[in-house]
């Protein structure tokens, strides 16, 4: 009996030994898949931005670039850090972070930041704001990241937040003009009329504006709904780091251990009200195959670029 009971103990401690290992070992290959996963994004980049130069527009450096091409960088100097914000991805959390990173230690945390303040001219440093010969320099030592997204998920979150909700602003410069334009009925021109009235664009009246050719023609699309490329331009500067939004959670703990600042930096919870990619079918129902078609040519670029696979289920007839 003694002997049974001995073997039993003798088992459950190696089963503690090999759970403690197992354990032991899951950040360096959690870091290793983060790793991998990068290797294999920057690569797709890499290849992509060579096989077609389409994808700079016709620019090949710095020089060829506006300073207002490159007002969506931001920079925090004390880190060595350039972090390219896309609307619609994660972006008021990251600038919340640069905020508190701005004030110094021991830093705020960053859900006590108010997100419409950081959206405010000035509150985070552009690398536009340098001279030319400082830009290019921060740009070639400093560590760059950006977060995309799934571009049609990023659209559709795009139409919840700025057609759906009671935004003054996007309604009597886009959605009022949406509505009059493809919408077939009477359309007031001032928001609180229209709340009142529960009047909004319908999800393909939106989709009507995008691939309208009119569009594009009067001004480049508003950067909610901008091409993620051309907010970027990944052919033209080398990131250093590809986040995705849908591993939003493993690669800004990644990005913060980095930096050394996963003890002092709390990096807020996403928004659970997030579009997922499996209602993106139901959201597309109201859209014809035509109009789903030309949408896809136009986000074709930001598909590619970051490794999104072609929505077939959308497109095939």
């Amino acid at each position: 009996m003694g002997g049974c009971r001995r073997s039993l103990l003798l088992l459950g401690f190696m089963f503690v030994i090999m759970a403690y290992y197992q354990w032991d070992m899951l950040p360096q290959k959690r870091a290793e898949r983060i790793h991998q996963r990068q290797e294999l994004r920057k690569q797709s980049l890499r290849e992509m931005c060579a096989a077609e130069e389409a994808f700079s527009e016709g620019k090949r450096s710095l020089d060829d670039m506006s300073n207002g091409e490159l007002r969506n960088l931001i920079v925090d100097d004390k880190h060595g850090i350039i972090y390219c914000y896309i609307p619609k991805v994660g972006c008021t959390n990251w600038k919340r972070v640069f905020f508190v990173l701005k004030q110094g230690e021991p830093y705020p945390d960053p859900m006590s930041i108010e997100g419409e303040m950081v959206h405010m001219p000035n509150m985070v440093p552009l690398l536009n704001s340098f001279p030319r010969t400082e830009m290019k320099a921060k740009l070639k030592h400093y560590t760059k990241f950006l977060f995309v997204r799934d571009p049609f998920v990023r659209l559709i979150s795009a139409y919840r937040d700025k057609m759906l909700g009671n935004q003054k602003y996007f309604y009597e410069n886009y959605g009022w003009k949406i509505l009059r334009l493809y919408g077939n009925q009477p359309a007031p021109h001032l928001a609180g009329e229209a709340f009142a009235s529960g009047i909004r664009p319908s999800f393909y009246n939106f989709i009507q504006y995008l691939v309208d050719p009119r569009t594009e023609m009067n001004e480049p699309f508003e950067p909610h709904w901008r091409q993620m490329h051309r907010l970027c331009h990944p052919c033209l500067i080398k990131y250093d780091f590809v986040g995705h939004q849908e591993t939003l959670q493993e690669d800004t703990e990644h990005i913060l251990k980095t930096l050394m600042l996963e003890d002092d930096i709390k990096f807020p919870p996403s928004n659970k009200n997030m579009t997922s990619t499996t209602s993106v079918l139901d959201w597309f129902r109201t859209v014809p195959l035509e109009d789903r078609r030309k949408l896809y040519k136009i986000y074709e670029k930001d598909f590619k670029l970051f490794g999104y696979r072609k929505p077939s289920e959308l497109l095939d007839g």
